[in-house]
């Protein structure tokens, strides 16, 4: 089951970091899609992936802070 997890990287202020948040995240196994927003510093991975393994690869970036973790709507959608 796909799952949705939003994170706020703290110290993803400009480009250069945002490119580095998603090419970190982009190195995990089961990502499938990612999302980044700079002005509210939030990046958004969804995917067949482990939340810890995505936290714990997004640290090396910086700061991070867990906002939410759950079943992504494709998968809500699929199910019903």
């Amino acid at each position: 089951m796909a799952q949705k997890v939003v994170l706020k990287v703290l110290t993803m202020t400009d480009e250069k970091t945002k490119q580095k948040a998603i090419e970190a995240a982009a190195d995990i196994y089961g990502v499938d899609s990612i999302a980044a927003d700079l002005k509210d510093q939030k990046l958004t991975v969804i995917g067949q992936m482990d939340a810890v393994a995505v936290v714990k690869k997004l640290k090396k970036v910086g700061k991070v802070d867990l906002v939410s973790v759950g079943p992504s709507r494709k998968s809500k959608n699929n199910g019903n």
